[in-house]
């Protein structure tokens, strides 16, 4: 069994020593959790995605807790998009790096790090040589790709969970990172970041940004793709999906970033929406960021000036000043 040898952390996880393994689930106090692929399943059976529900019958496993505000539409969504792109890209790691300009690597070598809404694990790929311990958390079905890209770590712990709900120990992080997940979930982004201090005293977080450093044609087009977005994101057909998709990409995100390429002489690049986001990406990069900005109905914006706020909770908040806006660091002490 692939937890076998990891009996100690998911103790030290779960905050308890009522905890034990059995061949198909994890034992905690009077809680079964079933194991499907490696992935253990904390959500409660109301929320399993088709995948899970396939697979076991759904008195395998007791309810949780308190039931929390749930979109199985968003659900639904990042589990469609990252089975369709599961693929760690090239692009990828310059990402990593952009996302992780804040953060001192080399201080998480002996960390247990934490990956909020993992997806298909893409940022803990090319963090797993660099800390002691990763624990991957998704509520939708990317968790079991997230498990394929990282076969080769043995030092992982995959989790099925409701990031509004886990019922994991205070502080069980040495350091947590949720990059682009919060301001897809029916509770308020900001709010959330507040109660994430509870798993860990350090976050990186990545939240859509109002375009408040942009031009006011960048609002009036945000508003247009608004309108578009909350009405294409109700179809679930996937020849549609990938048809929107690929038109998109190609009729809209590549003319724009060709345009800025020819304005970059000038210096009036920046003004070019989209341009400066994907100058360096690949069309299967590109088709990802499609699939992900128009199929989920939930999207919340948020201000520097908002971000800053978020001093009534935490010691230090500090903003990158490079893309991808905003991205920031928490601090408790």
């Amino acid at each position: 069994m692939y937890y076998s040898n990891k009996i100690a952390s998911l103790k030290d996880i779960f905050g308890t020593d009522d905890l034990a393994l059995e061949p198909e689930c994890v034992v905690v106090g009077n809680k079964r959790f079933p194991i499907v692929n490696d992935v253990i399943i904390l959500l409660e059976p109301s929320k399993w995605p088709e995948a899970v529900t396939k697979r076991l019958p759904s008195n395998n496993q007791s309810d949780i807790g308190s039931p929390s505000k749930f979109a199985e539409d968003i659900q639904f969504t990042f589990g469609a998009e990252w089975k369709k792109y599961p693929k760690i890209l090239t692009e990828h790691q310059d990402e990593f790096r952009s996302y992780f300009d804040l953060v001192d690597l080399q201080s998480l070598k002996k960390s247990r790090v934490c990956d909020l809404g993992c997806g298909i694990g893409r940022w803990s790929y090319f963090l797993q040589d660099k800390c002691r311990e990763l624990v991957l958390v998704d509520f939708s079905e990317a968790i079991f790709v997230a498990r394929e890209n990282l076969l080769q770590r043995d030092s992982a712990i995959f989790i099925m969970a409701d990031i509004n709900s886990l019922p994991l120990r205070d502080k069980f992080a040495d350091f947590l990172f949720c990059l682009g997940v919060l301001h897809h979930i029916p509770v308020n982004a900001l709010d959330s970041t507040r109660k994430l201090r509870r798993y860990s005293s350090n976050l990186l977080i990545y939240l859509y940004y109002s375009l408040d450093n942009r031009p006011v044609h960048f609002r009036v087009l945000l508003s247009c793709i608004t309108v578009i977005r909350l009405a294409v994101s109700r179809i679930r057909n996937e020849v549609f999906r990938g048809a929107f998709t690929n038109f998109c990409a190609i009729f809209i995100y590549l003319p724009l970033v060709k345009l800025g390429q020819f304005f970059s002489f000038a210096k009036f690049s920046k003004s070019i929406p989209l341009y400066e986001g994907y100058k360096d990406k690949t069309v299967s990069r590109i088709k990802q960021d499609v699939y992900d900005r128009f199929f989920t109905r939930i999207e919340q914006r948020f201000s520097r000036k908002e971000i800053m706020a978020l001093k009534d909770t935490f010691a230090s908040v500090t903003i990158s000043e490079y893309i991808p806006y905003w991205h920031f660091l928490c601090k408790e002490i």
